[in-house]
């Protein structure tokens, strides 16, 4: 598989089955209706889970311009492949959270809370402090980031061209990871942690014809976008500093 297109195909995963949690757990007259933090970020583990299993033997997995940016950093990824991944975790995103969005029309035209039918799109923060709020996504991508460069990593794929990423940590840990970040690090922002996560979804807010949408939040959307890539940078500086 063409390494663009499992970053599309695992994104898209990822923000399916991550939308797709949010949904069932906040939207009205849902099964799931009702569950809280642990359900949701248990879900979104999950759903990293999938999208490395099926795009780590090809690309990597990173399924987050953080990692892109992280490995590139650090030279463990080259540079010339960046933009590439980027544009496809965004399409990605874009269409898991599409496929998403109509897997639960129904229950989105159920509400008429805006907040609610933005949730499954894009994150907010629980109380608006921009600073702290940038802090947050800082510190949980430098968390994520740091973890997955101090792996062993383990070759993938044929061991040849294969970029490096999530896919070396190995799916299963990988999960945890993200699991632990969104239960300890989530209560404040909705840990985003991933630019192209938060980004190309919240366009598909702006575009699809949700019923009684209400706002993108567009002047919030700089903090999981930059948040994500400022805590990368930060903790491929500290892994060259400190070493492997």
């Amino acid at each position: 598989m063409n390494v663009y297109l499992a970053e599309l195909i695992g994104t898209g995963l990822l923000l399916l089955l991550g939308s797709g949690v949010v949904a069932n757990m906040l939207l009205p007259q849902t099964k799931g209706n009702g569950g809280g933090i642990m359900a949701i970020s248990t879900g979104w583990a999950l759903g990293v889970f999938v999208g490395v299993v099926v795009a780590g033997p090809y690309s990597g997995a990173h399924l987050n311009p953080a990692v892109t940016l992280g490995l590139a950093l650090t030279g463990q990824f080259e540079w010339a492949l960046a933009p590439g991944y980027i544009i496809a975790q965004v399409l990605g995103a874009m269409i898991g959270v599409g496929i998403a969005w109509l897997f639960y029309k129904d229950h989105y035209d159920a509400s008429n809370d805006a907040g609610l039918k933005a949730a499954p799109f894009a994150t907010s923060p629980a109380i608006r402090n921009l600073p702290l709020n940038f802090f947050s996504e800082l510190v949980g991508t430098f968390v994520l980031i740091l973890v997955i460069l101090y792996n062993d990593g383990v070759e993938i794929g044929d061991g040849a061209n294969t970029p490096i990423g999530m896919g070396s940590l190995g799916a299963i840990p990988v999960a945890f990871l993200v699991w632990v970040i969104g239960l300890s690090l989530g209560g404040t922002t909705g840990y985003a942690i991933n630019p192209a996560r938060d980004f190309g979804p919240r366009i598909m807010h702006s575009i699809l014809p949700i019923k009684d949408k209400g706002s993108s939040d567009w002047g919030y959307a700089w903090v999981p976008i930059l948040g994500p890539f400022v805590g990368a940078a930060l903790a491929a500086g500290l892994y060259l500093v400190a070493g492997a």
